[in-house]
């Protein structure tokens, strides 16, 4: 005994009609999965030569932030610098961060402006870092590099406020310090003293 034609009619527009239901939820699925694949495909630092920068830096897709860091082995904030780095490309895999031997970019590349950390969009310059003032200096906190990173746009922080805004210059500190004591009797050659109360 078959059901009647109208019935199996309708049951058969049912079907495929949740079957095409079903098919653009599973398509939908797959372009958002795509999509937050090719948002996360970095997730580290990696490490470049001199001969990739053009390449890895300058012809990065479009849409993507190139953070790099360009280092001496020899140098401690270099070191602090990449271990951060490395924490923020798995923090922000959508991020492309590199970072290369300074010597391999650039020659005769003079210390005190290591490390220098490069942001980079659509191959311009968006922001730069360079020497370990303009780091954050030898204390420098995940945190706080995170926060710079965030006020050129190249990550979107969690972060509420600056982590290092109560932190004290302490360069400033001691400049100040000396010139609110300098005797004003002193002459220009004598040697800058704090004053002995």
């Amino acid at each position: 005994i078959l059901p009647p034609k109208e019935k199996l009619k309708d049951e058969t527009e049912e079907m495929i009609l949740h079957l095409q239901k079903e098919s653009e939820g599973k398509q939908q699925r797959l372009q958002e999965w795509k999509c937050l694949q090719r948002r996360q495909k970095y997730g580290e630092l990696t490490e470049i030569c001199g001969e990739q920068y053009v390449k890895e830096v300058t012809n990065a897709p479009k849409d993507v932030w190139v953070i790099i860091h360009l280092y001496r082995a020899s140098i401690p904030l270099c070191l602090l610098v990449n271990d951060h780095l490395s924490l923020l490309a798995r923090k922000f895999p959508e991020v492309k961060f590199l970072k290369a031997i300074v010597n391999s970019c650039i020659q005769n590349y003079h210390d005190r402006y290591l490390p220098t950390i490069l942001v980079y969009k659509t191959g311009e310059i968006k922001g730069r870092f360079i020497g370990a003032a303009g780091c954050g200096g030898i204390y420098l906190k995940v945190e706080e590099l995170e926060w710079k990173l965030a006020e050129v746009g190249a990550v979107e922080t969690d972060l509420e406020e600056n982590p290092s805004k109560d932190t004290v210059n302490m360069t400033t500190l001691s400049a100040r310090s000396i010139s609110a004591h300098e005797d004003t009797d002193t002459k220009s050659s004598d040697v800058m003293k704090p004053r002995i109360t």
